[in-house]
C-alpha cells in the first residue's frame, strides 16, 4: 500500500533530482496566471480596493486547493495510480531545494572564478537589491541571505503543509505565497489591495518559520556549525527584520554560519539600511554560500525526516 508518507518521500526526492524543469506546466505559474486575471477583473469593479483584495486571496487560494483537489478526485477515475501520480506531481511542485541550491552555486562558481560581473548577474536572478555595483562580498552576502530566507517559504513551509494536508495543503500554501509575491508590495498599487495577501502570508508562515529554526539548529550541529550562536542570534535579532518571519531563519543561519546579515543595500536606486543580523561580524564569501547550501539541504531532509516520523508514530498511538 502506497501511503501519504512514501508519496511525500517520493516528491521530495524527485525536487532534488530534478527540480522545475521550465518545460513542464508548473501548477504555481497557473496559480501566478489566475491570481493577475483576478486582479484584473476586480480592478474594474466599484469594490474598495482592500475588499478586492480579500476577494483576490479567497478567489486564487479557494480556487488553487479546489483544482488541487479536482484533480486527484478525476485522476483515480483514470486509473488506480493515476491520482498518486497527480498528488505527487502537486507536491513536487512545491518544493524548491535543487532549485534554490542551484541558483546559489551558480554565484559562488562565478566568485570562484573571480568573475564578478557574471556573479553579479547570476545574483540578480534571487534577490530584488541592485547588484550592478556589488562587490564579491556583497554579491556573497546577497545570495547566502536568499538562500537563508527562501529556506522557509521554498522549502520548509510546503512541507509543512504536505505534513498536515497532503497535496491539496502544499498547494494552497503555494498559492498564498505567490499571491504575496504578487500583491504583497507596499507602493500605491498594493498597499491597499495587497494588504489581505500579504498578512495571509504572515500568518501561514508564523509557525513554520519558528519550527525551521530548531531543525537549522539540528542540522547545524550535525554539520558541526555553530549551534549556541543561532539561538542567540534568533533572540538578538528576529524582531528586528521587517518582515515577522523572515528574521528568524537568517538570524538562524547568520549565527550558524558566524557571519552578518542586514546592512545598506540599493533598491531601485533608492537606498536602505537594513537591520544586522547575527552574533559575530564574520563576512560572507563563496564559502558561506556553499555551507549555506548545505544546511538547506540538511535542514530539509531533517524536517522531512522528522515530519514524517511524528506523523507515523502519532498514527500507531491513535
Amino acid at each position: 500500500m502506497v501511503t501519504p508518507e512514501l508519496i511525500l518521500l517520493a516528491a521530495f526526492v524527485l525536487d532534488l533530482f530534478f527540480g522545475d524543469p521550465r518545460w513542464m506546466p508548473h501548477p504555481v505559474r497557473g496559480i501566478g496566471w489566475l491570481a493577475m486575471q483576478t486582479e484584473a477583473l476586480l480592478r474594474r469593479t466599484a469594490l474598495p480596493l482592500r475588499l478586492a483584495g480579500i476577494l483576490a486571496v479567497l478567489v486564487v487560494v479557494g480556487g488553487s486547493a479546489g483544482i488541487a483537489g479536482l484533480l486527484i478526485v478525476l485522476a483515480t477515475r483514470v486509473h488506480p495510480a493515476a491520482d498518486m501520480a497527480v498528488a505527487i506531481y502537486l507536491m513536487y511542485s512545491c518544493f524548491a531545494v535543487k532549485d534554490l541550491a542551484g541558483h546559489a552555486e551558480a554565484v559562488r562558481k562565478a566568485l570562484d572564478a573571480d568573475d564578478i560581473e557574471l556573479a553579479r548577474q547570476k545574483v540578480s536572478f534571487i534577490v530584488g537589491r541592485d547588484t550592478a555595483d556589488l562587490t564579491a562580498s556583497g554579491i556573497a552576502l546577497a545570495a547566502t541571505e536568499s538562500v537563508a530566507e527562501n529556506s522557509v517559504d521554498g522549502v520548509t513551509a510546503p512541507l509543512f503543509y504536505a505534513l498536515l494536508f497532503g497535496p491539496v495543503g502544499a498547494i494552497a500554501y503555494k498559492a498564498i505565497n505567490t499571491l504575496d509575491s504578487t500583491f504583497g508590495y507596499k507602493n500605491e498599487r498594493y498597499l491597499e489591495f495587497g494588504w489581505a495577501a500579504a498578512r495571509l502570508d504572515d500568518l501561514a508562515n508564523y509557525l513554520p518559520a519558528r519550527v525551521t529554526v530548531l531543525v537549522i539548529a539540528l542540522a547545524a550541529a550535525i554539520s558541526k556549525l555553530r549551534v549556541y550562536d543561532i539561538f542567540q542570534a534568533v533572540r538578538q535579532g528576529a524582531r528586528l527584520h521587517a518582515s515577522p518571519n523572515a528574521g528568524y531563519p537568517e538570524c538562524a543561519y547568520a549565527g550558524a554560519l558566524g557571519v552578518t546579515f542586514g546592512g545598506g543595500r540599493s533598491y531601485g536606486g533608492e537606498f536602505h539600511n537594513s537591520p544586522l543580523l547575527g552574533v559575530r561580524a564574520g563576512e560572507c564569501s563563496s564559502l558561506t554560500i556553499r555551507q549555506s547550501v548545505r544546511l538547506m539541504r540538511m535542514t530539509a531532509a531533517l524536517f522531512l525526516a522528522l515530519g514524517v516520523g511524528i506523523r507515523v508514530v502519532l498514527q500507531l498511538v491513535v
